[in-house]
């Protein structure tokens, strides 16, 4: 149907919904290509020191190797050891890999964290639903960037070597620190070239991420009736309920006419009825007002019980459309309706202090 395709943006409810999902547009590559120039980094940074921690750890355990006597102790020593000096050369590099990847990542989604994604999804089982995703657009985009990647390493890599080729032979002639320092800085060199060249890619990941993602959220305009029915309400239901709401209010108002002490009609168009009670109301109060059939009823009720009804069709419209009912009167119509109110106990022989 041609209301089931999806060509409306998603609204702010659909994403907050789809966020709490964990379903974001998140670039892997901005995540690899962050955590990469942060590990090396701090691997040129920390090399000195990570180069003393494992020289000294190999110099006492080669040292102590032909002096050995009971071969238990030695080797649980050696392994607790061993366990120490790995942590101390290797825990830097953890500890700022996973905070690069927490930032990298967080600040692509906003640092949310959500159990959906840990909650196992059977229908990746689905065999057909694979082969779907292999042949994918996602699937494709994929293949692309990885043969880049893979060609632009290649090139780099070939590059570096051919034109360090005779200097990281010497190096066979060298100290080892020296030479690990050397290599290092080599590595190093092509990382960063490596880096700027994946940055560029991370960046088309990261557009084509969101791109899909959007893509993925578009609502038909079912979906977007639906949404309204769950947020606002059925439009149906609501029409009712103010329909009987408007009934009873309609209800109470027509109730409250036997209690006016005065109607003023228009003379078919509009009525309405005022009440005033010198102990309880500062000024005369609207209880009915109706235009139409409505004015009509209201003069019927009230000429039943005996309201007194005057025509006056500018007052009568006039409160008609400043006063709500169970509202006072505004003060430009005080001095009018105190003549009818005068008027009206005067015919029906009431007393005004």
């Amino acid at each position: 149907m041609p209301g089931d395709s999806k060509t409306e943006k998603a609204t702010p409810k659909r994403r907050k919904d789809e966020r709490k999902k964990g379903h974001v547009a998140l670039s892997k590559d901005v995540v690899m290509i962050a955590s990469l120039l942060g590990i090396f980094s701090v691997l040129r940074l920390l090399f000195p020191f990570m180069y003393e921690v494992l020289r000294d750890y190999m110099i006492k355990y080669i040292t102590l190797a032909p002096a050995v006597e009971n071969l238990s102790d030695y080797t649980t020593r050696a392994a607790w050891d061993t366990s120490i000096a790995i942590l101390k050369a290797a825990l830097p590099i953890l500890l700022v890999s996973i905070f690069l990847s927490i930032v990298a990542t967080g600040t692509q989604t906003g640092f949310i964290f959500t159990k959906g994604n840990m909650a196992p999804k059977f229908n990746r089982l689905n065999p057909i639903q694979g082969i779907k995703n292999i042949f994918s657009l996602r699937s494709l985009i994929e293949l692309i960037k990885n043969m880049l990647k893979i060609t632009v390493l290649a090139l780099i890599l070939y590059e570096v070597i051919k034109g360090d080729l005779r200097a990281i032979a010497r190096t066979i002639d060298m100290d080892i620190k020296l030479s690990s320092v050397y290599v290092l800085s080599a590595i190093y060199s092509m990382v960063l070239k490596v880096s700027m060249i994946f940055l560029a890619v991370a960046g088309f990941d990261y557009f084509y991420q969101w791109w899909d993602f959007e893509r993925q959220i578009r609502m038909s305009k079912e979906d977007l009736k639906e949404e309204y029915k769950q947020t606002e309400g059925n439009p149906e239901i609501k029409g009712r309920i103010r329909n009987v709401q408007r009934e009873r209010a309609r209800s109470r108002m027509m109730q409250a006419v036997p209690t006016a002490d005065v109607i003023i009609r228009n003379p078919t168009h509009y009525a309405v009825a005022l009440r005033y009670n010198l102990d309880k109301d500062n000024a005369p109060v609207l209880v009915a007002k109706g235009q139409d059939e409505l004015a009509l009823r209201i003069v019927a009720i009230g000429e039943e019980n005996g309201v007194y009804v005057l025509e006056n069709k500018t007052l009568a419209r006039g409160i008609y459309a400043v006063t709500k009912v169970g509202a006072e009167i505004p003060p430009e119509y005080y001095g009018m309706v105190a003549e009818v109110l005068v008027y009206v106990y005067r015919m029906n022989h009431k007393i005004i202090e």
